[in-house]
């Protein structure tokens, strides 16, 4: 990723649009944001990149709120979220060639490119690019709230449970998904951890989680057990010739890719009765939830998902309301 930025930088012109981009991904790169992220970033910014260059702007300076606007509007546009394959050589510069074409956005994702817009203007505001971010002003659509998908306790221990055997991969797993639900973890915070992130000794893990936030999480007794066979039992042959940073690995020793843990955690499912489209996030949603059930408080639920607003966490409230008149529902006579 660095190696691409850098080849576009040198014959860029001081100011110009791609230049900037190119600066403001390898601030990214020096923050140690992770190779997913920056590369969804130059994605979204290319794509920006291209709108306004089929408007004569090459300039970070010529950019208005107009054109953010304008490029929001255009992204729920038949065509606005499939794009050609890039020219060689990883130019930022997008051409009418590779003009973005096929179906149009979801709301959701409309509101993710505008994230990055809003970030890179705020950037190249800093940077005394601009006076002020044209993005200032400009709102993302209005998501429809879906409240998340949550298991009982129950069925969180059913699922759990069903999950054993001896074998590497199944001590893998039973780790995986135990760590998940005990202390909240996303999917790729939990494929991120490595062996000096994990500290069985005082029940805590050290997880990095969005914009690179680092955070120590408790670990249930539950999930220790787990994850500290695996580490003496499992993990110890799926190493192999393969690299030993990763607590989680796959069967030839690498580190383990989100659709691995999506895949290995739907074959549980069935077997163990819990609901179809169960997910991995859905253990994070059943931590929280079963935790404001329990009587903990927002506040520290908020800081265990390390969300960065308390709005964020509020949805929670919102699931365990809803489980209380499903409840009631069920066992009032006169419901």
């Amino acid at each position: 990723m660095q190696s691409e930025v850098e080849r576009t930088a040198s014959p860029l012109q001081p100011g110009s649009l791609d230049q900037a981009i190119s600066t403001f991904i390898r601030s990214l790169i020096a923050a140690d944001y992770s190779a997913r992220t920056i590369k969804a970033t130059l994605s979204d910014l290319r794509q920006f990149a291209g709108y306004l260059d089929r408007r004569g702007i090459d300039r970070v300076a010529d950019v208005t709120r107009a054109e953010v606007s304008g490029f929001a509007s255009a992204l729920s546009e038949p065509g606005a979220c499939d794009s050609r394959p890039l020219p060689p050589g990883g130019a930022l510069h997008v051409s009418g060639a590779e003009r973005i074409r096929v179906k149009g956005c979801a709301r959701s994702t409309v509101a993710r490119k505008l994230s990055v817009i809003r970030s890179f203007l705020r950037f190249c505001e800093d940077s005394g690019l601009v006076d002020s971010s044209p993005a200032a002003g400009v709102r993302s659509p209005k998501m429809p709230r879906h409240l998340p998908q949550v298991l009982t306790p129950e069925q969180t221990v059913a699922l759990l449970e069903s999950i054993g055997g001896p074998k590497p991969l199944e001590l893998r797993d039973r780790a995986l998904f135990e760590l998940i639900y005990s202390s909240g973890l996303r999917c790729q915070e939990v494929l991120d951890l490595k062996m000096r992130d994990v500290h069985i000794e005082s029940s805590e893990v050290r997880v990095k989680g969005k914009g690179r936030k680092v955070r120590l999480v408790p670990v249930g007794e539950a999930a220790l057990d787990a994850l500290d066979r695996y580490l003496s039992e499992g993990r110890t042959r799926l190493i192999g010739a393969g690299e030993s940073e990763h607590v989680f690995l796959s069967r030839s020793g690498r580190p383990l890719s989100s659709s691995d843990v999506w895949r290995r955690l739907a074959r549980y499912l069935a077997p163990a009765g819990a609901p179809a489209g169960t997910t991995p996030h859905t253990l994070r949603h059943s931590f929280a939830t079963h935790l404001l059930e329990g009587g903990a408080d927002l506040r520290v639920i908020q800081e265990l998902l390390g969300h960065s607003s308390l709005r964020t966490t509020q949805v929670y409230t919102h699931v365990s309301a809803a489980h209380l008149r499903r409840a009631y529902r069920k066992a009032h006579p006169r419901a």
